[in-house]
């Protein structure tokens, strides 16, 4: 990869150790709401590189609907800037966990790291997670210390925690030679030394430009590109995103698709672009080192590396972490089935599934012996979840089962997954959290009593837990704590599983007795049972869960009974009824809610939860023959 290169091209100059100094490869990465995408705003902005970029509002990078409403990235997505001639780009990568898959592709893409931390919080675990990635890349790395002017910033000790972190998951020398800027992203200033307020973001951009290496290339030797990424363009069709590794590439250029399987599937660029700003630019050529999106390769596919077709060679493949949790999509067969979704049958379900698995590396979809169910594995809740949502919103009706964690046998012993789960809660709560956790099997690695000025003192614990105890650990703990609580986990590895199950008690569910329209004279007298999920004048059906039982018990109300009028009753008298506003339910809580025989049915418009056998009889059948 070192060789000389020329000593001049069109696009640049080449150093002679054979990296190319007129570019700049950079992730950021860090924990969900540190700032990242804030800061690449920040960039973007002072680098004018959008005429209309203050028109655009904030986090310009969150493209998805669902990113700007979670207030997460979920894809990663790339920019690049233009300072002091050199191009820098950058690709935003997810924060959490559950995205890892992006997060893994992405690193392969660039040639160092910014490391964002808060001012307060410091390192926190999905940090922790790609940073190791990063670490394992042998990338040079920089810590931004962000959100500096937080009146509760304590920023030596986040330096040493973040210093200690490098140390733990084992940088090298050169590694831990690492620089530090101090940021505030919301105001786009930047600084080296805090005694010296900064007064734009260039302090960094100069950062960037100095620690972080240039793309080691092979000019003279065969085109080489991992595809890392894919786009989806209305006119050029599917596009592969990568950086060249070694060559260079042409417009209307032949090259083969060396693919999974060893095959090589010939083919010719149509077109062929670079990262320009917010935007994707035409370009005739390009070479290596560049950050480059081609299309006319319909085949193409992540992991597989586009060559010359006069020497094919393979470049290693990129190794994505399995799936932990997997559950059925299968089509929607309740009475409500079809009002409100585009998109309901068997062939819509598997056509969009595996469509997805083009993109989304970290998924795996398995069919079943039934034509109307598929097995889909993720990395966690949430990684599942925002494909339902997507699904949702794009017209698609189906039903989703209660998560399940996989599980993995090694021999004569069966392995489960495990996770590091962060905490931190005001103290007054910590006892009934560490009791629930307990419950769960959760085993307490560290607890620090951290204190603020102006504020209550929290706790911040840290467990080790069997991703099964995960799963509807977070409504549990929002209601123990009254919403205070803020939880954090991240995969950790599989071990031997737990043969003690889980101490959680189950829950029962108030089931509709039959099909009809609530109203508020049946939701007054059901109320006491429980917490109700709908209000008055919804439709349900027979086997609809309309709430949640306060007893571990199921019982089946009848919500769509009618006040009985008479001379001595006046309809008016309703009036004085005073109903519990529902539970809003969200796919979230709906996910982590239902048990092994419920269901929660998935249409654009609405969520219900359902039991998979309508019919209470039914039911008391099945429970009978299980004992």
């Amino acid at each position: 990869m070192n060789s000389s290169a020329p000593s001049s091209t069109t696009s640049g100059l080449h150093a002679p150790q054979g990296r190319r100094t007129d570019i700049r490869n950079i992730a950021i990465i860090a924990h969900v709401d540190h700032g990242k995408t804030t800061l690449v705003d920040a960039v973007l902005r002072q680098t004018h590189v959008h005429r209309k970029i203050d028109d655009m509002g904030e986090r310009i990078m969150d493209s998805m609907d669902q990113e700007r409403e979670r207030g997460i990235t979920i894809r990663a997505k790339n920019a690049s800037v233009t300072y002091k001639g050199v191009k820098i780009n950058i690709v935003d990568t997810p924060g959490h966990a559950d995205f890892g898959g992006e997060v893994e592709r992405t690193l392969r893409m660039v040639d160092g790291v910014l490391i964002l931390v808060d001012a307060k919080e410091g390192p926190m675990p999905q940090t922790t997670f790609v940073l190791r990635k990063a670490l394992a890349l042998g990338h040079k790395a920089i810590v931004v210390i962000n959100k500096i002017d937080r009146p509760d910033a304590v920023i030596d000790d986040v330096v040493n925690r973040t210093f200690d972190l490098f140390v733990h998951l084992g940088a090298t020398d050169e590694q831990l030679d690492f620089p530090i800027v101090y940021t505030s992203a919301i105001k786009g200033v930047a600084t080296l030394d805090l005694k010296q307020p900064g007064t734009e973001i260039s302090p960094l951009l100069e950062t960037i430009l100095d620690k972080i290496p240039a793309p080691a290339i092979n000019a003279d030797a065969p085109f080489q590109l991992l595809v890392l990424a894919l786009a989806q363009d209305s006119y050029k069709g599917k596009m592969g995103i990568g950086k060249i590794q070694s060559g260079s590439i042409a417009r209307r250029q032949n090259v083969v698709t060396l693919t999974k399987d060893g095959g090589q599937v010939p083919g010719k660029i149509s077109d062929l672009a670079v990262f320009s700003g917010l935007e994707r630019t035409d370009v005739e050529t390009a070479e290596a080192g560049e950050i480059i999106a081609l299309s006319g390769l319909e085949e193409v596919n992540i992991g597989d590396t586009i060559a010359d077709p006069t020497n094919p060679v393979a470049l290693p493949r990129v190794t994505i972490d399995e799936p932990t949790v997997q559950m059925t999509f299968s089509v929607n067969n309740s009475p409500f089935a079809g009002r409100d979704g585009k998109y309901l049958t068997s062939r819509h379900l598997r056509e969009r599934l595996f469509k997805e698995l083009e993109t989304n590396v970290s998924l795996r979809v398995q069919e079943t012996d039934s034509a109307d169910r598929f097995l889909v594995a993720g990395r966690g809740e949430l990684h599942l979840g925002v494909l339902i949502e997507q699904m949702r919103r794009e017209g698609y009706e189906l039903q989703i089962s209660q998560p399940e964690v996989i599980l993995h046998r090694e021999g004569d012993t069966v392995t489960e997954p495990f996770e590091e789960l962060t905490i931190q809660v005001p103290s007054e709560y910590q006892g009934p959290v560490i009791e629930e956790i307990g419950k769960r099997r959760g085993e307490l690695r560290h607890m620090k009593l951290v204190h603020s000025e102006g504020t209550a003192s929290e706790m911040h614990i840290e467990y080790h837990i069997p991703t099964r105890g995960i799963i509807g650990l977070k409504n549990i703990l929002l209601a123990k704590t009254r919403g205070t609580i803020i939880l954090h986990h991240v995969f950790s590895g599989y071990a031997p599983a737990d043969e003690k199950a889980l101490l959680v008690a189950p829950h029962g569910s108030l089931v509709a007795f039959e099909a009809g329209t609530s109203t508020a004279y049946a939701l007054f007298m059901t109320q006491e049972r429980g917490e109700l999920f709908i209000g008055a004048s919804v439709e349900v059906y027979q086997g609809m869960v309309v709430g949640q039982n306060s007893r571990d018990e199921d019982l089946d109300v009848n919500v769509c009974k009618q006040k009985q009028l008479s001379n001595m009753r006046a309809a008016g008298t309703d009036e004085a009824l005073v109903l519990t506003p529902p539970r809003e339910m969200s796919l979230e809580f709906a996910m982590e809610y239902i048990g092994q025989d419920e269901l929660v049915e998935v249409t654009p418009k609405y969520l219900r939860l359902r039991k998979r056998l309508l019919n209470p009889d039914d039911r008391r059948k099945a429970k009978k023959s299980s004992k």
